[in-house]
């Protein structure tokens, strides 16, 4: 365990040396202030990081992760995250980003007691209920679990939408545009689930928020 620390420890003095290498005045820059242009909702899953995956340099993703990328109303981290990244700096995408053979919306499809974790996947189990016709169809439990992680996104897109935040954003005239991605860890792609939400227009009436 300690031979693992120390090799972090080394790691970040070796990255430092890589990136003055490459450019004297890269940190400098950084200190300066950050402008992304994008926030990233994803799943805390340590094979999916942000950054990577979409070849971005430190400075042009905001982040925030969670099990399953969930967007809960009730989450203030969440929310506060979101808050900032429209309001202060003023992203002008936001995507929600999933991963097939996500842990958490597996244990959604089953009846297992985890512990205190149960509060949060009940919520995945909502979206099951959602759209329990289409998964039922599915017997092939690979397919219905894949199916469940592109329609986990694209709800969570959705409930995104939802926020005052952003349709506050939106009333503005703010230019935010919400997607929805699912990341495949076999081989390193992601798939654009077509979801590309601009206004509340196209939300129900009921969810359109009179600001």
């Amino acid at each position: 365990m300690e031979a693992f620390y120390k090799k972090l420890l080394d790691n970040n003095k070796d990255w430092v040396k890589n990136q003055l290498d490459k450019d004297p005045d890269f940190f400098n820059r950084l200190a300066d202030g950050q402008q992304p242009p994008l926030l990233w909702i994803g799943c805390a899953d340590s094979r999916v990081p942000a950054n990577e995956i979409i070849g971005a340099q430190p400075g042009e993703v905001f982040v925030h992760r969670n099990i399953a990328n969930m967007v809960i109303h009730t989450d203030m981290n969440m929310l506060s995250v979101l808050d900032y990244a429209v309001n202060v700096l003023k992203v002008k995408h936001v995507i929600v980003c999933g991963h097939y053979g996500c842990g958490g919306v597996a244990a959604a499809m089953t009846n297992k007691h985890f512990g205190l974790i149960d509060n949060w996947i009940r919520h995945i189990k909502d979206v099951y209920r959602f759209h329990s016709e289409e998964l039922t169809l599915l017997k092939d439990e690979k397919s219905r679990f894949d199916r469940f992680v592109e329609l986990n996104v694209v709800e969570q897109v959705m409930d995104l939408a939802k926020t005052s935040i952003i349709q506050g954003a939106w009333e503005k005239g703010q230019q935010i545009h919400l997607h929805g991605w699912v990341y495949d860890i076999k081989d390193g792609l992601i798939k654009d689930l077509g979801v590309n939400l601009k206004d509340n227009q196209s939300l129900s009436e009921v969810y359109q928020l009179d600001i």
